[in-house]
C-alpha cells in the first residue's frame, strides 16, 4: 500500500509539471488554434530569467519569488512580439505557424547559446524547497509540492480570468466565432495579442518552476513541448478542465509504468495509450461548443 501511495504522489507531481507547462498552450493552441513550437523557448526564457536574477539577488528565496512575475512579463512580451511580427499574418494556417515558429525556436536556442554559453546552468533552490515532507512512510519533495501549489494557483487564475472577467468573455467570443465577434465591436487583434501574452507568460512561469528540478539549457524547452501538446490535444482543444485532468492522468500513468519498467519504456507505453485514446476519441476528452456557421 505504501508503494502505491508513493507512486500516486510521484504521478501527481509529474502531472503538476505537465500541467504548468501545458497551461499556456491551452490558451495559444487550444483557444487560438496556433501551433507555437517556440512555446518551449518561452519556457527556457523563464528559466534563464531565474538564473539572471540569482546573479543579482543573492537570496535564493527572494530571487525565486521575484522571478515568477518577471519571467511572466519577459516570456509574455516575447509572445506578443512573435504574434505581432509573424503569427497575426498566419491565422487559419496552422501548418504555416508550425513551420515558422519552429524556425523561431531554433533561432532562440542559438541566441541562448550565444548569450549564456552551451553548458547547462544550475540555479540554487531556496532552503525551504530542498527537503522532504514525510507523511507516514511516504516522502514528498518540497520542490514538487511547491510546483503542485503553483500549478493549482495558475489554473485558478486562468479559469477566473476566462470565466469571470470582460477579457475572458471577449476571448471566448473570439474562439467561438471570430467574424461575429468582430462585427460585435470586439477588437480581435487586441484580444489575440492579450491571449498570446497570457499564454506565453505562463510558459515563463513554468520555466521558473523547472529550475527547481534540474539544470537549465538552450534545449530544455524542446524536451517538454511535445508532452505539453499531447496534454492539450488529449484533453480537448480549448478545454482547460481537460488539460488539468489529462496532465495528472498522464503523470500517474507514467509514474506507475516507470515503477514496473523503465523511464524509456514508460514513455513508449504512455505514447501508445495516447494514440489508442485518440483513435477512439479523436476530438479529445472534452469538445468545444462553438457557434460557427461553417
Amino acid at each position: 500500500m505504501t508503494v502505491i501511495i508513493s507512486q500516486l504522489f510521484t504521478g501527481i507531481s509529474i502531472g503538476a509539471v505537465l500541467l504548468l507547462v501545458a497551461l499556456g498552450l491551452a490558451l495559444t493552441f487550444g483557444q487560438m488554434n496556433v501551433i507555437n513550437m517556440a512555446h518551449g523557448e518561452f519556457i527556457m526564457a523563464g528559466a534563464y530569467t531565474t538564473y539572471v536574477l540569482q546573479q543579482v539577488i543573492t537570496s535564493a528565496g527572494g530571487s525565486l519569488l521575484l522571478a515568477l512575475p518577471v519571467a511572466f512579463l519577459v516570456a509574455g512580451l516575447m509572445g506578443v512580439l512573435l504574434e505581432w511580427a509573424l503569427i497575426r499574418r498566419l491565422y487559419d494556417r496552422p501548418l504555416d505557424t508550425l513551420l515558422v515558429t519552429w524556425g523561431v525556436s531554433l533561432m532562440l536556442q542559438q541566441l541562448a547559446r550565444d548569450v549564456f554559453g552551451t553548458q547547462n546552468k544550475q540555479t540554487q533552490a531556496p532552503d525551504l524547497l530542498t527537503g522532504n515532507i514525510t507523511i507516514g512512510d511516504v516522502s514528498i519533495a518540497d520542490n514538487r509540492l511547491f510546483i503542485l501549489v503553483l500549478a493549482g494557483a495558475a489554473v485558478v487564475a486562468v479559469s477566473s480570468v476566462t470565466r469571470l472577467t470582460p477579457l475572458g468573455r471577449r476571448i471566448r467570443a473570439v474562439v467561438q466565432n471570430r467574424d461575429l465577434a468582430a462585427v460585435s465591436g470586439i477588437r480581435i487583434a487586441q484580444i489575440d495579442r492579450l491571449t498570446f501574452f497570457i499564454g506565453s507568460g505562463l510558459a515563463g512561469v513554468a520555466g521558473v518552476a523547472l529550475t527547481l528540478l534540474g539544470p537549465i539549457g538552450p534545449t530544455m524547452g524542446t524536451n517538454v513541448i511535445i508532452d505539453a501538446f499531447l496534454v492539450v490535444v488529449v484533453g480537448g482543444i480549448g478545454q482547460l478542465k481537460g488539460t488539468v485532468i489529462v496532465a495528472f492522468a498522464l503523470g500517474v500513468l507514467q509514474a506507475t509504468t516507470e515503477y514496473s519498467t523503465s523511464p524509456s519504456t514508460a514513455k513508449v507505453l504512455v505514447f501508445v495509450a495516447i494514440v489508442a485514446f485518440l483513435q477512439w476519441r479523436p476530438q479529445g476528452l472534452f469538445t468545444l461548443r462553438t457557434r460557427s456557421l461553417a
